[in-house]
């Protein structure tokens, strides 16, 4: 009889029954977080292509990429919550599968509604990929190895989000808009051959209950709502009150049977204010990454490749860093890492306030690597914070409250900044105003982890 597939989580984690760490599984996790990051920015960059090459206009090619963002904000928490119920390794290779095989219908597409549909059920497979990843790589090891391994997706991800625009100003001129879309099936690929020879064969998929889909039209309305209310806000305040509906919606979530099981984690776990700081940091991040990338290629003229090359060094700081942050969650503890690396990021993030169109490549690219390191010091022992702190048999619960909060992060940040720019005007002075709001708001994350506190953790 098979094992009841919390019973099987439970038992990766003890030593006894799993004598040997599966960094492969790690692996596995970050390529996926990397492929999925980086899925939500490339196609960004193909809009005007897909727009010229549908015959479409530019906001209804906009929905390739919104298409995508709504299910997978809107399907985070009730994958998480099916998550639970049902065998890591199955949901892994189901979801992965069909993530692959949408990529390649929307590089098929004969026509706009063809890309949409198949842009919109890849975001509900890229949820399930979403929460899975940290699951993956928290079970995967000892728990005394889980910051380093939780550095290994927390830092992959953001690394796809910001080297996407280059992988897809590559393809773009040498390859074409659908080849963005096909861009994943190598590293999809080397996920399902690694997950399908390592991963423990532990329980079985069922069809997730009636209420996740009434929790998903709750979830998904109120952040479209918000993110439609920001993104319009420039053109006028009052476009401001759409985002009000988002509130009842929320509250109404809360009662169901699947918010309660997210508020109770959230609420026996302490975690609420940690997840805060991932949306905060995530928000600042994606601000100051995408109104440096404007005023690069506006303010200062510079080629795609030139702009590209400068903000590189943000992933590259990230990268270097995600492995030190690991280790010293491990021995330090997982709190102060990443609280040492949430006020790196605003240290960086400030540094870059007093821009200058006089500045050179390497003053703004020595900036972002002070902040890029900061994220990746941070990354992998928030994670593991939120992680440990998860009640038995809820990890995939916490795992999609941490992948919500960064998504809604990654979502918010350019339209906040955006919204900041506005208020000074389109060149370095309207930059300045938002690169000094995304400061500010990663400056709160500092404050979330510093007031931080749970019996056990060892800051």
């Amino acid at each position: 009889m098979a094992a009841h597939p919390n019973q099987a989580a439970a038992s990766l984690t003890d030593n006894r029954q799993h004598p040997a760490d599966r960094w492969s599984l790690v692996v596995a996790a970050g390529l996926l977080s990397f492929v999925a990051m980086l899925d939500m920015n490339v196609v960004n960059l193909a809009l005007t292509d897909i727009s010229a090459g549908l015959h479409v206009s530019p906001g209804v090619a906009q929905w390739a990429a919104l298409g995508y963002q709504l299910p997978l904000v809107a399907l985070l928490l009730p994958a998480g919550r099916w998550l639970d119920q049902v065998g890591t390794r199955s949901a892994l290779l189901l979801a992965v599968g069909c993530f692959a095989t949408c990529s390649v219908l929307a590089a098929c597409a004969p026509w706009a509604g063809w890309l949409i549909a198949a842009r919109m059920l890849q975001g509900a497979f890229g949820a399930v990929l979403f929460v899975l990843m940290p699951v993956l790589a928290a079970t995967s090891v000892r728990p005394e190895l889980r910051g380093r391994a939780m550095s290994v997706p927390a830092t992959l991800g953001p690394l796809g989000a910001v080297t996407g625009p280059v992988i897809g100003g590559l393809l773009l001129d040498h390859l074409g808009w659908r080849a963005v879309f096909l861009v994943k099936l190598p590293v999809c690929l080397a996920a399902v051959l690694i997950v399908w020879r390592h991963a423990p064969r532990h329980g079985g998929l069922r069809p997730p209950d009636r209420a996740a889909l009434g929790d998903a039209v709750l979830i998904g309305t109120a952040v479209a709502a918000v993110l439609l209310g920001l993104t319009l806000a420039p053109r006028g305040p009052q476009w401001l009150l759409l985002t009000l509906p988002a509130v009842p919606l929320v509250l109404g979530w809360l009662r169901r049977p699947g918010g309660r099981p997210v508020a109770e984690v959230l609420r026996v776990a302490g975690t609420a204010g940690v997840n805060a700081s991932v949306l905060a940091l995530a928000a600042g991040f994606a601000a100051c990454h995408y109104l440096l990338a404007q005023h690069l290629r506006g303010a200062r003229g510079e080629s795609a490749t030139a702009t590209a090359l400068t903000m590189l060094a943000f992933p590259l700081g990230m990268v270097l860093a995600g492995r030190v942050g690991g280790r010293l969650a491990d021995r330090w503890g997982a709190r102060p890492t990443a609280l040492t690396g949430a006020a790196v990021t605003t240290l960086g993030l400030a540094l870059l306030v007093p821009l200058d169109t006089q500045w050179s490549a390497l003053d703004i690219a020595a900036r972002l690597a002070l902040a890029g390191a900061g994220m990746g010091l941070n990354g992998g022992p928030t994670q593991a914070l939120v992680m440990s702190a998860s009640p038995p048999g809820k990890l995939a619960t916490a795992g999609s409250a941490v992948q919500l909060a960064r998504s809604l992060g990654f979502a918010l940040g350019p339209a906040l900044a955006t919204a900041a720019a506005l208020t000074g005007d389109r060149t370095t002075t309207g930059t300045r105003a938002g690169i000094a709001l995304a400061a500010l708001v990663a400056a709160t994350a500092v404050v979330l982890l510093a007031l931080y506190r749970r019996s056990g953790d060892r800051g």
